[in-house]
């Protein structure tokens, strides 16, 4: 009787510690997910958009503009939101209805709002965004036509923008120009090595820029410098993988994290693989992948008060890169499914704005979230 307990007895003592094992992974998971904040809903945009614009102003509000309902019902309409209140406001109209323009902060505390999509063509209005009037005035157009280009400030107050497509390239062109915000017109400049859209633009801590992928006749891996001093770009290391609608952000250190989007296989090909740019070195190496392949997502991932970057939308969770681990942790709470173009600012709390977009249909969400970090 007694031996032939003894396997009954094993056998008990063998699920008590697996048991305990997946008690223990649950808690290790569940207290990364608590070390890279919470996300929770937030008030509803007035109207549901993808493909808008949101800019943080100097006073702390977040100017929201354009964007579109679904395919080609695009908004001349703009919302502001008040992290005071934590609600959105109607903000005038712009003077063209349109998807996908480039957004830039000016020194003056204007926000200049350039190029996109208007219906089945693209524009190269310009326009300003004055929160001291709540208004907004053409301030003339581009040297060419651009749907979906970006916009950086440099260092001197002028607007590097980029690429984007024109009427008769669904890639992107290689094309590049400066809005002077000193008298405000737009002036061509050198063009890149390679046509692009949906790559990324982000300032170095040396004034330089460094412009990442996109597509231009294929997806690309190549990348290169603007150099504000003499208006040219120069190549510079290629990414290891080719990639577009992906997402960038600087480091403290002056390393820029690139992550996500997609290859030439679009929605079959999101990525989640991940690497960093070196400046020093002019080369990149790989990192830590996200937890969820992404793309259609921000164009810069927004960095918060510890120097982690924060990366939202293409998936229903928000991940954080950690700098000290070197890798994407998950944050507790998610969003209603992957929402593609959507938005993400950061607030000067220190929380981050997450703003429409859409899931697999083309069907935009009034819906916002917050992230607030650990």
């Amino acid at each position: 009787m007694l031996r032939s307990r003894f396997p009954l007895i094993t056998l008990a003592i063998f699920g008590l510690i697996v048991a305990f094992s997946v008690i223990q992974v649950h808690r290790s998971v569940s207290a990364s997910a608590l070390l890279a904040g919470t996300v929770r809903p937030g008030a509803p945009m007035l109207d549901p958009r993808s493909g808008h614009t949101a800019t943080l102003l100097q006073d702390g509000r977040v100017l929201i503009a354009g964007g579109m309902r679904r395919n080609q019902d695009f908004y001349r309409s703009a919302e502001l939101y008040d992290p005071a209140t934590g609600k959105f406001e109607a903000a005038g109209s712009m003077n063209l209805a349109r998807v996908g323009p480039a957004a830039a902060l000016l020194q003056s505390g204007k926000v200049l709002i350039a190029g996109g999509y208007i219906g089945h063509d693209c524009t190269d209005l310009a326009e300003l965004y004055d929160p001291a009037t709540g208004k907004f005035e053409v301030v003339g157009r581009m040297t060419v036509v651009r749907g979906r280009p970006s916009a950086t400030l440099l260092n001197n107050g002028d607007v590097l923008i980029t690429g984007g497509s024109d009427r008769d390239s669904p890639g992107g062109v290689a094309s590049a120009e400066i809005f002077r915000s000193a008298d405000l017109q737009f002036e061509a400049v050198g063009s890149m090595h390679s046509g692009r859209i949906s790559h990324t633009s982000t300032l170095l801590p040396d004034g330089r820029v460094l412009v990442a992928g996109g597509r231009g006749e294929t997806v690309t891996a190549s990348a290169e410098i603007y150099d504000p001093a003499t208006k040219r770009f120069i190549a510079t290391g290629n990414m290891i993988t080719a990639r577009y609608k992906h997402t960038a952000g600087v480091m403290p250190d002056g390393r820029v994290l690139i992550a996500g989007g997609s290859d030439d296989r679009d929605w079959h090909g999101a990525l989640a693989s991940a690497e960093i740019y070196d400046p020093r070195t002019g080369k990149f190496t790989s990192t830590s992948p996200l937890n969820d392949s992404r793309f259609k997502l921000p164009d810069a991932a927004a960095p918060l008060a510890s120097g982690d970057l924060l990366v939202a939308g293409g998936s229903k969770r928000v991940e954080l890169y950690d700098l000290t681990a070197g890798r994407f942790l998950l944050a507790a709470g998610e969003i209603d499914g992957p929402r593609h173009f959507m938005t993400e600012t950061r607030l000067r709390n220190g929380s981050v704005l997450l703003a429409g977009g859409y899931l697999n249909d083309d069907k935009a969400t009034s819906d916002t979230w917050i992230y607030q970090p650990r």
